[in-house]
Order: structure tokens, then C-alpha cells, then sequence
């Protein structure tokens, strides 16, 4: 019993600087984090989100929830479709972004009042401090990727959506078509480094090619989403298999 016990606290000190180092090149990078989207995907992520909205099923009067919400793109879609008598809970660990996405709530409200209807919390997605069945749709906008346990993540969201909601996962495709594999790794290593090295962040952009590879495949995605605790799971590949949607249902 104590070595398993040991193997477990082991294995939490581990999760836990894993998480902490994420957490700090997040909160490194916020300052260009919205202009580097815009360089790598020529603006296309905009459109992107947009569907990944719409898979969540959102709609008026809606509670919703945001993980991994970054500087707030999905949170403020979500917010239009929620309406001023719904509400967003939008969350994430990297306190700098947190503070770019309410700067761009104070200067937006104005001209949308549904704006409002958005509060920003810096929590753990791996252990989301909401009761269970408390929301009717969520999203999450490649975020999934960069976390420590991402069953736990999956299992976390399931807890907390109401039975029927739809969680939506936007995030890069590891794709199993060595093609695409290839031109995700040219992109990476001759236009996002080099961009970023412009602005002193090339290691921190590194993390990115990385990730990709160590992500999972469309059906192993769904598989993990089913083993979590959804009830039905389907991955959508988009924009030459570079880039997928997720769509799973509590």
C-alpha cells in the first residue's frame, strides 16, 4: 500500500509541474497570443471558432461554460448566443490572458450588452469548482492538447454538463495521413518559428510542434471522450486535415 501510495503522489508531483510550466509559458506569451493566431491561420481561426460554437448547440438563455478560454474569442461568441438572459463562465489558468480578455470585455460592452452576461475565472480545468449537471453547453478551444490529464479534463466537463449538453473540442488534428503530418511540421518549423522569433518566443513556439505530436487521432479522441463518461463522440478533420472539431454529448 505505501508503494502505491508513493507511485501516486510521485505521479501528482510530476502532473503538477507539468501543469505549472504550461501555466508560465502561457502567461509568457500572452502579449502576442492573439496576434500569433491571426499570423498562423491567416485569420481562418476566426471562422473556425465560429463552428466550433455552433457545435456546442449554445442558445439563448443558456449557462455555458468556456475552458481554456484564452483571451476570450470563444467566451464572446458564446455570449451572443446565450443572449443577455443566459451567462458565461469562462476560465482558464494563465492569469495574463484572463486579464487581456476582460480588458477587451470593458472595451466592447458598449456596443454589446450581452457582454455583460460574461464572468472570467482562473481555475483548474482539471478540477473545475462548479456541482455537477450545472451546464447546458461548453467549449474549448485548443486547449484539450496542452493538458497535463486530458481524461481527467474530459471527465471534469462531463461532471459538470447537464445530461444531453454538448461539449465542443476545437484544437490541431494529429492527422494519420503522413502528408499532412509533414506540411503541419513545414509550417511550423519555416513560418511559426520564425515569426515568433521576431518577437523572443521561438522556444516557447517550439512547444507547439511538440504537442501536436504528442496529441491523439480522431478516433482516438472519440475513444478517450466515450471512456470519460460521454455518451456519444465524433471528430470532424477541417482545413486539409490540419485542424479538427470534437463534438461529444453527455
Amino acid at each position: 500500500m505505501d508503494t502505491v501510495r508513493r507511485r501516486r503522489q510521485e505521479s501528482e508531483a510530476v502532473t503538477h509541474e507539468g501543469a505549472a510550466e504550461r501555466q508560465e509559458l502561457f502567461n509568457r506569451i500572452a502579449p502576442v497570443y492573439d496576434k500569433m493566431n491571426d499570423v498562423f491561420t491567416l485569420g481562418l481561426h476566426r471562422l473556425w471558432k465560429r463552428w466550433n460554437v455552433s457545435w456546442s448547440g449554445a442558445k439563448q438563455g443558456d449557462k455555458v461554460l468556456d475552458v481554456c478560454c484564452g483571451s476570450g474569442d470563444l467566451s464572446f461568441l458564446l455570449s451572443e448566443k446565450v443572449g443577455t438572459n443566459g451567462k458565461v463562465i469562462a476560465v482558464d489558468f494563465s492569469k495574463e490572458l484572463l486579464k487581456i480578455a476582460a480588458s477587451r470585455q470593458r472595451q466592447l460592452q458598449p456596443s454589446k450588452p450581452c457582454y455583460n452576461n460574461i464572468e472570467w475565472l482562473e481555475e483548474d480545468a482539471l478540477n473545475l469548482p462548479f456541482p455537477d449537471s450545472t451546464f447546458d453547453a461548453a467549449t474549448i478551444g485548443f486547449g484539450l492538447r496542452n493538458m497535463v490529464d486530458r481524461e481527467k479534463a474530459l471527465q471534469e466537463m462531463s461532471r459538470v454538463l447537464k445530461p444531453g449538453a454538448k461539449l465542443s473540442v476545437l484544437d490541431f488534428n494529429k492527422s494519420t495521413s503522413r502528408l499532412t503530418s509533414i506540411f503541419q511540421d513545414w509550417m511550423i518549423d519555416y513560418i511559426v518559428v520564425p515569426v515568433v522569433s521576431w518577437y523572443g518566443f521561438t522556444k516557447e513556439y517550439q512547444y507547439l510542434k511538440n504537442s501536436i505530436k504528442g496529441y491523439l487521432t480522431g478516433n482516438e479522441l472519440e475513444k478517450l471522450a466515450l471512456d470519460a463518461g460521454f455518451s456519444e463522440a465524433k471528430n470532424y478533420a477541417f482545413a486539409a486535415g490540419c485542424i479538427s472539431n470534437l463534438v461529444v454529448t453527455r
